[in-house]
């Protein structure tokens, strides 16, 4: 118990320092968190505090398991905590009046960079040889790569979201609703990429139907937890039965995020998504009925979650980093910068044909190229299967954060100058402009610097 207890506090203390470090240069907190967690990684701490490192990292024997596997627990419990804060704040997802400009998002968004991927890497003018792992699968790795140019983060999106308070904004809802989608859709690709390295079977049939009903899982799901389950929900707060809502709120709560990650897991669906679907059907989908009822609840696990679990889950992010020999500057730069000019084009296409203008199509392609977590979640799975090699997995790991610092400091910056996320709407052709700043979504201190 000491040494977990010594492990809790070096990550959550280096965690909430370089996080308000990072806060007053006006950069996402999350950035400073991940940092820490680099910061705090063996290259670093076991020179500086030898006796700490060996308690993190596993030198001292038997207990140290036990450090490791509270620490993985914790790690989990504090994404699914983020997922699950970002659900019940995000009371627009698939709104009606999102649903045109989500459909081009999805139908453009989606399939430009990814089948341009794949017809580059299928004329060999993309050398798959230097990024395929000891797998020896060039097609697993084609896929991976397209993935990657194509994946939003979902967790630091939500993040960002929540710290500059425009979680329940119109702009909030509609890139959430597209990234929902589009990772499941993204996730049953990369079970495609698995599955032509780990399937041991010889039938091509039993293969197809492995990856279909992976896919066909994930879609059944989500359908579910947005349309039926918040239905349910709205049931089972009524119910006089429901003793546990009655008495404790938050365990009640609690423990339907947990029911909703377990069924995920039956079902071999991301348990990512089951957190998210579990918050935004608590408080009632998208007309948010069940909000007053649960605020105080909410509000009081947010502050705890905010406080200990996520900063650690971001802290781990970094930890879990570690940067191998084979790093290249070259493929770094080449891929960040022609997978940011692809996914921009993309978006920026999709958006203006639903009708967006301006400075309405910048914020939607910047903030959408944001990979983070599950960026650096693809490049771990790849590289632990031996799809992609070490030098890959280091850009894409690079890639995911320096893109989401991107999209949080430029979300900062049109706050900062008083100018609205969306102010054109999908039905009309209006140009952007420059309106007066909406202050219903600015945090408190935002405010008072105005």
């Amino acid at each position: 118990m000491g040494s977990l207890a010594l492990t809790l506090g070096v990550l959550v203390v280096g965690a909430h320092l370089l996080g308000y470090f990072f806060e007053r240069l006006r950069q996402p907190p999350l950035i400073g968190e991940i940092l820490a967690g680099v910061l705090l990684g063996p290259f670093v701490l076991a020179h500086l505090a030898p006796e700490i490192s060996s308690t993190i990292f596993g030198t001292n024997g038997a207990n140290d398991v036990m450090v490791k596997i509270v620490l993985h627990f914790i790690y989990w419990l504090g994404l699914l905590l983020l997922m699950f804060i970002a659900g019940s704040d995000t009371r627009r997802l698939m709104a009606p009046e999102n649903h045109r400009p989500l459909a081009w998002l999805l139908g453009i968004g989606i399939p430009l960079p990814f089948f341009f991927v794949i017809a580059l890497a299928m004329t060999s003018l993309l050398p798959l040889d230097s990024l395929t792992g000891k797998a020896g699968n060039p097609t697993s790795a084609m896929l991976v790569l397209a993935i990657s140019v194509a994946v939003t983060s979902i967790p630091v999106l939500s993040r960002i979201f929540y710290d500059i308070g425009i979680l329940q904004t119109r702009f909030a809802g509609l890139i959430l609703s597209f990234a929902v989608i589009e990772d499941i859709v993204l996730w049953g690709v990369l079970a495609v990429a698995t599955s032509l390295v780990g399937y041991s079977g010889s039938s091509s049939l039993g293969l197809l139907g492995h990856m279909g009903a992976h896919v066909g899982a994930s879609l059944i799901y989500m359908a579910i937890g947005l349309w039926v389950a918040p239905v349910a929900l709205r049931r089972l707060h009524r119910s006089p039965w429901n003793f546990l809502a009655a008495r404790s709120p938050i365990a009640y709560i609690l423990s339907i995020m947990l029911v909703y990650a377990a069924i995920a897991s039956a079902m071999d669906v991301t348990v990512v998504f089951a957190a998210f679907l579990a918050g935004f059907g608590i408080v009632g989908g998208i007309g948010g009925h069940e909000r007053p009822r649960f605020a105080t609840a909410l509000d009081s696990l947010a502050k705890v979650s905010m406080a200990f679990f996520i900063p650690i889950y971001f802290a781990m992010v970094g930890y879990r980093l570690v940067f191998g020999q084979e790093f290249s500057l070259g493929m770094l730069l080449i891929f960040i910068i022609g997978s940011t000019a692809l996914c921009l084009v993309s978006i920026a296409a999709a958006a203006r044909l639903a009708g967006f203008r301006g400075l309405d199509i910048i914020n939607l392609a910047i903030v959408k190229n944001a990979r983070g977590g599950p960026g650096i979640v693809l490049a771990s799975v790849a590289y632990e299967q031996g799809i992609i090699n070490a030098g890959f997995y280091t850009t894409l790991v690079l890639t995911a954060l320096l893109t989401s610092q991107a999209a949080g400091a430029w979300l900062r910056f049109i706050l900062s100058r008083g100018w609205p996320l969306l102010s054109t709407g999908p039905s009309n052709g209006a140009i952007n402009a420059p309106a007066p700043a909406d202050l219903s979504f600015v945090p408190p201190l935002e405010i008072e610097r105005r």
